[in-house]
């Protein structure tokens, strides 16, 4: 589908875009073209097609004509719909009565610098501009027919006399190539080079054109968003084929937002076993390395198991010292007994080590010992 476009071309810059840079190009109705940023069906745009010979019209001829067929047979009485007919399928165009006619000789080519199309994403539509990445015009496949106010009536403004022939146009669209795809299934019927702008325009070769219609695979037809304000045909000047930048949906950063939260919660959960199996296997026998149901539990038997280990420990290491501690000092005792009286002037040199002994003892040690009762004795 092709339903807006772009054409502020020069008369010039079409004819050279057609590959028509050789011999004079006869211009007809140019005055009527307008050149817009925002073309819809029912505007003026120009065309190249071959002469007819009629009038001595030879060679290519620059006619500014409708977009939107009014086929010749349309009653006059009918009012005029040029939303009606300004796409032809290339797959009926031989078929259906309004076209079929055309095809043999009655071929045009359209210049723009680009076309416009939507991307329907619920009830919101986003416009897109789809253009040559090098900026040289589009060339479209496209067909015209001549409608005549024999009656010289006022329906269209251009045939406000008797005899005059009133010119329109519909462009060919075909299925939508592999990198369009997304944007739409559609597409117009792009010429991409001197030969098959030849090929079209050549009214003799009837059974060759179908090759030509097909979808346009190039990498070099490119496109990025645009304003949707030139949705209204109204809206008109550069700012319709501007690029902008698409806004993030603000309901997607709360969506974000939240489930971030609840992934730090699930990292710190206790009940995820991923963070401390490992240690619980290390550190407690096998017995105790269930999953606890809550924290607490799982807490409770860590302290238990060290605080019995830690008290059973120090009450033996205290039992046992206490016990060797005894036995030294009975057994320093009793080789202090068992040992002569010393001399008059070893007393005073052996005095105070003794008596420090015996009041290291009697301050410690009340109670009798076994070596004491036997020296008494």
């Amino acid at each position: 589908m092709c339903g807006r476009a772009r054409c502020t071309l020069r008369a010039d810059d079409i004819s050279r875009a057609c590959y028509r840079n050789h011999g004079p190009v006869r211009s007809v109705n140019m005055d009527r073209y307008q050149p817009r940023y925002n073309v819809s069906p029912g505007a003026n745009l120009p065309v190249v097609r071959r002469g007819d010979g009629a009038d001595g019209e030879d060679g290519v001829v620059l006619h500014c004509m409708k977009w939107g067929l009014i086929p010749s047979f349309t009653k006059k009485t009918e009012k005029p719909d040029h939303y009606r007919m300004f796409n032809a399928r290339s797959e009926s165009i031989c078929e259906k009565a309004s076209f079929r006619r055309l095809v043999p000789k009655s071929r045009c080519v359209v210049a723009v610098e680009g076309f416009y199309e939507w991307k329907k994403d619920g009830s919101k539509k986003q416009p897109y501009y789809v253009h040559f990445k090098d900026g040289r015009p589009l060339l479209f496949a496209a067909l015209y027919d001549s409608w005549e106010n024999s009656e010289g009536t006022n329906v269209y403004t251009e045939c406000e006399t008797a005899g005059e022939k009133l010119y329109t146009f519909t462009i060919i669209t075909t299925s939508s190539s592999s990198a369009l795809g997304w944007l739409h299934d559609r597409m117009p019927v792009v010429l991409g080079d001197k030969e098959s702008v030849d090929t079209w325009l050549d009214g003799s070769s009837a059974s060759n054109f179908d090759k030509l219609l097909k979808p346009y695979e190039g990498p070099d037809l490119v496109w990025y968003p645009v304003t949707p304000a030139m949705g209204k045909v109204s809206f008109d000047g550069p700012e319709c084929s501007n690029e902008i930048k698409l806004k993030t949906d603000g309901t997607n950063s709360i969506t974000k937002f939240f489930s971030t939260k609840g992934t730090k919660k699930e990292e710190i959960n206790p009940k995820d076993t991923s963070l401390h199996d490992s240690s619980v296997k290390t550190e407690f026998p096998e017995s105790l390395n269930e999953e606890p149901e809550t924290k607490e539990e799982k807490v409770q038997p860590s302290s238990t198991v060290k605080c019995e280990d830690s008290k059973s420990s120090v009450s033996i290491l205290s039992q046992e010292d206490a016990s060797k501690e005894q036995t030294k000092r009975d057994y320093e005792e009793f080789l202090a007994d068992s040992k002569p009286l010393p001399n008059e002037s070893d007393k005073k040199s052996s005095a105070s080590p003794a008596k420090k002994k015996v009041n290291l003892k009697t301050s410690h040690d009340k109670q009798p010992t076994l070596f004491s009762y036997f020296r008494k004795s």
